[in-house]
């Protein structure tokens, strides 16, 4: 039997090859995700562990020395301190913050989030052993920096050339002073790195003579943990000491964690590609069974048992899913090397090191292969087991009896009813409970759909045959009726296409509905012309507020100031706005009293925080500020909540900044005479001294902000779901071969009645779109269905959400669903076409 195997796997190799390529395209994907991530994680380890080569102990402090008000925190004198520990051989502050420099076009170079500033902090060598210069030096002296090698490139600057450097302050000129290279994680993520001297780079990100973090380097000897118990009682509060070693592993730890979210997003993916691949796998080893009705007939004859003909359809599907197996590995070590390239290719840099193939990837990429095609081949394996040997005799293609599919089908409609009910349920429970029963209704839904998609597939292609009968005559009307000849063929084939187009369709139907809810909700409550943030999504500084103010045409401009209060035990989150203009600015309704009242001193709170205070208009309530001040407030309005004005109440800046020495802004909208133009938009940006790390957007901005992330999003999605899209495109193409196989003597006949090839190879064509159609509406209605779903899950946090198809992200999946049909239909119409017709005609 076991030889039997072999001889059909050799005998069939063009019909198990998209078998064997369906199952590498998902072993690939689970094989390339596992060497990626154990490179990827290899690699930053090797690169946190040299950093953490010559540290003995490493100190981080928590205090935010920028604030004045901190009077404690990691000094110069607490580094004396350490220094003359036994054992310390030298002792490094450093301080960091936001620090970005601009393109010759004045464009910010980096991401923002990841642009950053340090200190030089040199030796007594004169070197920092953190950065290696490559031109020129490090800074010593006010007035100088020096900058990463990739953004010297990026912006063409050379030492001794005038750098314009963005803070969270005003722009500075620099003068370069070097040029160097750093496994720096925030020049790895593609952005930069500002180096100033220590003084300078004190004031921008803390206060003189402070430090955020500082590193212990031993003397040769010496034992780091020692020296550990001997630095920790001279540190003060809320500061942090660990010893080199432990910084190394909670960051190796760190790193492990964040690559496994990463790897387990990839592998579901891949999860799904393989699941596809279940139905191409099954569908081929049922048509070959049926091919080889004769041949297994004989062998049941002549004495092979049940469990023997079994075992020889599940010995070829080992042998298969071993070849395809080894195939995929090797292929996701190269997908492995490819996606490493890419990121490089996007400036995500990855640290230098080699391709980690451990035996994890090599174990899951033979048991996942072999055991999918494994058990993809059991049922049609149980089922030629089951074939009489005088029935399989005079039977070329034994068909699925009646009782079966009678069965199959009520089981699918209990699955699918079930599914659906347990989905509605979660829409209306809501939040994270509803959400986990959709996913478990889905689930089941699936099922029952993949179930029934036989029965499914006469009254759907029903609907479809007359429009191809008109169209394209006798050749429509046979690829109409040949669709529903064979339902669980069709039916499999299908249900590959259908699960991918479920999963698109959904996340198409929540991403854009979510899209549109928020533009709907920037487009009715932001009444300004501009809005102007940073690009590091730091707060802005309150010089920004007096510039754009003193701006000619503008005619109001407010902030976005978070703040807080206490009232009694509670703390009360507010916004504060320039309350003279912030209701030309933003939509904010009133419910009761007078939004202008604001400008008077008086606050304005929630409808639903005056509901549960019990506070109302003309209130007056004892408040406690951020500086332990306190004063009565009266409540001068009652607002409905806003989508753009976070807190429970709102005040004017010129009280809460009275008790608020660093006001956190996180945005300042501004209205101009004449509106939106570019005259306008560059007379601010102009005002704020063209700094690249201050935005102005319009209203068009401000939209393309909130829609851009869901954009991306949906676009990486689409990009994953691609290799089960493809994989489904092979089943289709593998049901039509061996279709044409099959009916070779049918389509001979054909031929010679008077049906040519151009013909011939049409309705081969048009068959391959019925049941492509056929797959991408199942998914589509599925797929709308479990969009809305979930939408309902989270409208709650979406006041203006409404369920939005997207009938041109619809149309055009069904576009590429027939595109899909005639482009798999290629090979296999041009081989009906070739047919020889006597030889067809007289093929069993």
């Amino acid at each position: 039997m076991l030889r039997s195997a072999l001889r059909n796997v050799l005998a069939h190799k063009a019909r198990l090859l998209m078998t064997v390529l369906a199952v590498m395209l998902g072993v690939a994907f689970v094989s390339g995700t596992l060497v990626f991530t154990d490179t990827l994680n290899q690699a930053f380890r090797n690169q946190t562990a040299k950093s953490y080569d010559d540290v003995a102990v490493g100190i981080t402090s928590y205090v935010d020395t920028s604030d004045p008000s901190q009077k404690s925190g990691l000094d110069e004198k607490t580094l004396d301190k350490i220094s003359a520990v036994d054992g310390v051989a030298s002792v490094t502050g450093r301080v960091s913050g936001f620090a970005g420099v601009p393109d010759k076009d004045g464009k910010l170079i980096g991401a923002g989030w990841s642009n950053k500033g340090s200190n030089f902090a040199p030796a007594k060598d004169g070197k920092d052993p953190q950065y290696d210069f490559v031109q020129g030096e490090g800074p010593t002296a006010a007035g100088q920096i020096a900058l990463d090698k990739d953004t010297a490139d990026k912006g063409q600057y050379k030492v001794g050339d005038t750098v314009r450097v963005a803070t969270e302050g005003p722009v500075k000129e620099y003068t370069l002073q070097g040029v160097f290279t750093t496994d720096d994680g925030a020049v790895n993520a593609g952005g930069s790195l500002v180096l100033f001297d220590t003084a300078t780079a004190q004031k921008q990100f803390t206060r003189p003579g402070f430090f955020q973090e500082a590193t212990v380097i031993a003397a040769s000897g010496a034992d780091d943990k020692k020296i550990l118990d001997a630095v920790e009682p001279l540190l003060p509060d809320n500061t942090e000491a660990k010893t080199g070693q432990e910084l190394a592993d909670r960051q190796a730890e760190d790193i492990e964690k964040g690559l496994g979210a990463f790897n387990q997003i990839l592998l579901g993916f891949a999860g799904i590609a393989l699941f596809v691949g279940v139905f191409l796998i099954a569908n081929t080893f049922t048509m070959l069974v049926a091919q080889r009705t004769k041949e297994v007939a004989l062998m049941r004859a002549v004495g092979a048992s049940r469990g023997q003909i079994t075992r020889s359809v599940l010995a070829e599907a080992f042998l298969v899913g071993l070849i395809a197996s080894a195939a995929g590995l090797a292929l996701g070590i190269g997908l492995a090397v490819g996606l490493r390239s890419l990121m490089n290719a996007f400036e995500l840099k990855v640290p230098g090191g080699p391709l980690v193939v451990t035996a994890t990837p090599v174990i899951a990429a033979l048991t996942v292969g072999i055991l999918i095609t494994m058990v993809a081949a059991f049922l049609p394996g149980l089922r030629a087991s089951r074939i009489a040997p005088v029935a399989a005799m005079n039977s070329a293609h034994a068909a699925p009896t009646q009782k079966s599919l009678i069965v199959r089908n009520i089981i699918g409609g209990v699955f699918a009813g079930v599914g659906a009910a347990v989905i509605v349920l979660g829409a209306v429970q809501g939040e994270a409970l509803g959400r986990a029963l959709i996913a478990f209704g889905a689930f089941l839904t699936l099922i029952g759909v993949i179930l029934l998609i036989p029965l499914l597939s006469r009254p759907v292609i029903a609907l479809l045959r007359p429009l191809f009968v008109s169209v394209f005559g006798v050749s429509g009307k046979l690829a109409g009726l040949n669709a529903v000849r064979n339902p669980r063929r069709t039916g499999a084939t299908a249900s590959a296409l259908a699960i991918g187009l479920t999963l698109v369709t959904g996340l198409s139907v929540l991403g854009v509905t979510v899209g549109a809810s928020l533009e709907k909700m920037t487009t009715e409550q932001i009444r300004a012309d501009y809005m102007v943030v940073t690009a590091s999504g730091r707060p802005l500084d309150g010089s920004t507020v007096d510039a754009l103010a003193k701006v000619p045409g503008v005619t109001a401009v407010s902030p976005q100031q978070d703040s807080y209060f206490q009232v009694k035990d509670d703390f009360v989150p507010v916004a504060g706005v320039n309350g003279a203009d912030i209701d030309q600015l933003v939509k904010v309704e009133t419910v009761e009293g007078d939004l202008g009242s604001l400008a008077q001193g008086k606050i304005a709170i929630t409808e639903k925080t005056a509901a549960k205070k019990g506070w109302k208009v003309g209130d007056s309530l004892p408040v406690t500020f951020q500086d332990e001040k306190k004063a009565e407030l009266s409540v001068g309005a009652v607002v409905k909540e806003s989508d753009m004005l976070f807190g429970d109440a709102l005040i004017d800046t010129k009280v809460v900044e009275q008790h608020d020495p660093r006001p956190r802004i996180t945005a300042v909208y501004v209205n101009t005479d004449g509106g939106e133009s570019a005259a306008n938009e560059k007379a601010l940006i102009d005002a704020l001294g063209e700094n690249p790390a201050l935005v102005v957007m319009d209203k068009q901005a401000i939209k393309d902000q909130f829609g851009g992330a869901i954009n991306i999003m949906l676009n990486i999605m689409y990009g994953l779901l691609g290799m089960a899209l493809l994989i489904a495109v092979l089943g289709v193409i593998n049901t039509l071969a061996m279709s044409v196989f099959e009916r070779q003597q049918e389509i001979g006949m054909l031929r010679a009645i008077g049906l040519d090839r151009r013909r011939v190879k049409r309705m081969i064509r048009l068959e391959a779109v019925v049941i492509s159609l056929f797959g991408a509406i199942v998914g589509i209605v599925l797929g709308v269905f479990l969009g809305w779903a979930i939408g309902e899950t989270i409208k709650a946090g979406l006041p203006d959400y409404s369920l939005v198809l997207p009938w041109d992200r619809i149309g055009i999946f069904l576009l590429l669903a027939g595109l899909v049909g005639v482009l798999a239909a290629m090979w296999p119409a041009r081989s009906a076409a070739r047919l020889n017709m006597l030889n067809a005609i007289k093929a069993e």
